[in-house]
């Protein structure tokens, strides 16, 4: 069979399956029957297939996912140290009687949080504290989910977890220095966009149906703060821990998670007995994998998908060679306009049909993994700011009682903008 004949059928077979995708079928299913098909299609031999389809890329994976464990872990002891809601209760008193000063520090803070914590777990766990927050202050239900979302996308840029999660894709991209420079400055970009869309949104904002939208969400809001354990003010630092053990000595993230596990137990008293360390240290470990199980699977059948799609990389060299710009600028330009192409896990979102458009892109060795990562990273994290399949979107959209088109109407023109100016910044650090 031609090369030609190849990677026509290659392609509808992609077609196909973003017709599935968008059509609301199971990813697990999707990418584990890919990997298959583009094993089938691409002629790939048996031996070949079954050793580097589906061994060993799902074991290199290995070390990506206890950097998800050890971030899931994290994440989960922000919440229940009672750091997390700390640092939301405080938000609510410092904004209470100013609304737009109020929503500004809610996405601020959920910003902060989400530097290092990961996973739908704490989401939901943060969500049903800050969300009443922005309903108590009179944001609209569709608005405040919007900002909260936008404002979780924001520090993933920099979030070690997601960010070893793609990184699958170009394994010799690093987590430090340049990139660093440019996550940093990524998400107050997306961070400042966020806080100009409330500022033009203010004159929606209606105090007096605050009452009437916690009702409708069924939210239980403390007024007083009684509900909220109190922890020490120096606690408040801890989301930045493991990121600032990186930028400062160069820490791997594992020390800096575990380290800074240490110090939240340390600082919110879990660790006063020998009995209540183990039985605190138990009880999230075993949240943490739960909210991470499906999530694993996920990922193991992604990874195969993505070990066929680079073995059947040659096939596309000539397309791609034919089509892309060779221009840096050009193509980061062109990835920006084009970011809306990753919602509803298309092909720019890497974790979806994206995941092919990854892997053949590193395998034809055009452009290197330090300027692909941040290249398709943009648009994913439109999509994982804003898309109605991203898992922790889907719980705010039933949780806020808001439609879906009402929450794609505000965040994709905001995300898009973003994706825009972020494509350029990644063309001034890595073009």
């Amino acid at each position: 069979m031609s090369s030609t004949i190849i990677s026509i059928l290659l392609l509808i077979s992609f077609a196909v399956f973003i017709f599935y995708i968008l059509k609301g079928g199971n990813l697990v299913i999707g990418f584990f029957v890919m990997a298959i098909l583009w094993s089938v299609i691409g002629m790939v031999p048996f031996s070949t297939a079954i050793q580097k389809v589906f061994a060993e890329p799902a074991l290199n994976y290995g070390p990506t996912i206890i950097y998800i464990v050890f971030g899931s872990w994290f994440g989960r002891v922000l919440v229940d140290s009672g750091i997390a809601p700390a640092i939301s209760e405080a938000t609510n008193k410092v904004g209470k009687k100013k609304p737009l000063i109020a929503a500004i520090l809610v996405i601020i803070v959920t910003a902060f949080i989400f530097v290092s914590a990961y996973g739908v777990g704490s989401v939901i766990a943060i969500g049903v504290i800050l969300l009443p927050i922005l309903l108590s202050v009179g944001v609209p239900r569709e608005i405040a989910l919007t900002a909260f979302s936008l404002a979780i996308g924001a520090p993933m840029y920099v979030n070690v977890v997601l960010f070893n999660q793609i990184k699958a894709f170009f394994p010799h991209a690093v987590y430090g220095g340049k990139y660093l420079q440019f996550g940093w400055t990524a998400t107050l970009i997306q961070l400042a966009v966020v806080i100009i869309f409330l500022i033009l949104m203010r004159k929606k904002f209606k105090p007096q149906n605050a009452e009437e939208n916690l009702e409708i969400i069924g939210a239980k809001f403390s007024e007083d703060g009684q509900d909220v354990k109190k922890v020490p003010y120096i606690a408040y630092i801890v989301p930045i821990i493991p990121v600032a053990m990186n930028m400062l000595f160069s820490w791997d993230a594992i020390p800096s998670l575990v380290l800074s596990v240490i110090v939240a137990m340390l600082l919110t008293g879990k660790m006063k007995s020998y009995k209540e360390t183990v039985n605190f240290i138990n009880s999230t470990v075993a949240q943490a994998i739960s909210d991470i199980s499906g999530l694993i699977i996920f990922l193991m059948a992604l990874i195969m998908f993505s070990g066929a799609a680079t073995l059947n990389a040659h096939h596309f060299e000539p397309i791609f060679n034919a089509i892309l710009p060779h221009s840096h600028l050009i193509l980061a330009i062109a990835l920006g306009v084009l970011a809306p192409l990753a919602l509803f896990r298309g092909p720019l979102h890497v974790w979806g049909a994206g995941a092919a458009t990854a892997a053949v892109l590193s395998g034809t060795g055009l452009f290197n993994d330090a300027f692909l990562l941040p290249l398709l990273y943009v648009p994913t994290l439109m999509a994982v700011s804003t898309d109605i399949t991203q898992s922790w979107n889907v719980w705010g959209l039933d949780y806020m009682k808001v439609k879906s088109k009402d929450f794609l109407k505000y965040g994709v023109p905001v995300m898009w903008l973003v994706s825009i100016v972020n494509e350029v910044l990644v063309y001034v650090f890595f073009g």
